[in-house]
């Protein structure tokens, strides 16, 4: 089916995967950004389900998606939306998931709080079991003891090598591999721990539910704790007491605001590789001023 057509596939796999026959009374229309779309499925019997689609060639993207999703849930941190099913016809690919009524609004003490205790949750090695995505751009996770060697490889030198092809300024790969030229520097007192975190923390994948903490969209491994913080700081929406609380529960390594650039130059990187556009200038820019640090 495309990603237009009749829902009846969908409402086949929601009563296979929950045993209870479903019967689609009314679909909305929820958008879905740049990545995926986004269907609200209300059935006859009042059942809510949210339904992501993506071509069939991308299920991939969505069965990764529910491993973190189970992943995050099973640390009890966060309220997440429950994987109800994936699938694909020849067209498209699909993640049924629950439907949780989301705000804005909510204890941002509590959010804090949680992501710092999700945190707490970690690994010997840094990775995660298997592949996933950031956006619809592979992330790589294969188990690594060395830190610095898995973002060498991994992350900047993954996403420069994808940069190179999509044709990118000289001086951007230039300066991202200087930056990865002097990655030990960057590390010189800190050793971070391999932590779990959400891996794609901006401020549109989290929300409440009833006022409660609740996270979604995920892209997760173990890594360093500060790559969760700096994004939330990329593009802002989180509150003071949102940091308060999490730095009150576990306080920031000094050399946090050199290591934050370092991290967030990945999530440029990647946002240049996707929709291109200044999110080149900016990577470049990021890059320029941390290899000005002394």
């Amino acid at each position: 089916m495309s990603l237009n057509a009749s829902p009846a596939p969908l409402a086949a796999d929601i009563s296979a995967a929950t045993g209870i026959p479903f019967e689609i009374a009314d679909e909305q229309d929820a958008g879905g950004g740049g990545i995926h779309h986004g269907r609200i499925l209300k059935g006859r019997c009042g059942r809510i389900f949210f339904v992501k689609l993506n071509r069939a060639d991308r299920l991939d993207l969505f069965e990764a998606e529910a491993d973190g999703l189970h992943e995050l849930a099973a640390t009890g941190c966060f309220r997440v939306p429950k994987p109800v099913s994936s699938g694909a016809d020849r067209n498209t690919a699909w993640l049924i998931l629950e439907y949780l009524p989301l705000s804005s609004r909510g204890d941002a003490a509590a959010l804090g709080q949680s992501l710092a205790s999700l945190h707490r949750h970690t690994q010997p090695r840094f990775g995660w079991r298997r592949d996933n995505h950031i956006g619809s751009t592979l992330q790589q996770n294969d188990w690594n003891d060395d830190w610095i060697a898995f973002w060498r490889e991994h992350r900047l030198g993954f996403q420069l090598g994808i940069a190179r092809c999509n044709g990118a300024p000289a001086s951007l790969i230039h300066a991202c591999q200087a930056i990865i030229s002097h990655l030990p520097d960057l590390f010189a007192d800190y050793r971070p721990v391999a932590s779990l975190i959400h891996g794609d923390l901006w401020s549109g994948n989290a929300a409440y539910t009833n006022g409660a903490p609740c996270v979604f969209d995920p892209a997760v491994y173990y890594g360093d704790r500060e790559a969760d913080i700096a994004m939330t700081e990329l593009f802002g929406g989180f509150s003071h007491a949102f940091y308060t609380a999490y730095r009150a529960a576990w306080p920031l390594d000094p050399g946090y605001e050199r290591r934050r650039d370092l991290y967030n130059l990945y999530h440029l990187l990647n946002h240049y590789n996707l929709f291109g556009g200044g999110y080149g200038r900016q990577a470049e820019q990021s890059a320029k001023r941390l290899l000005a640090l002394p």
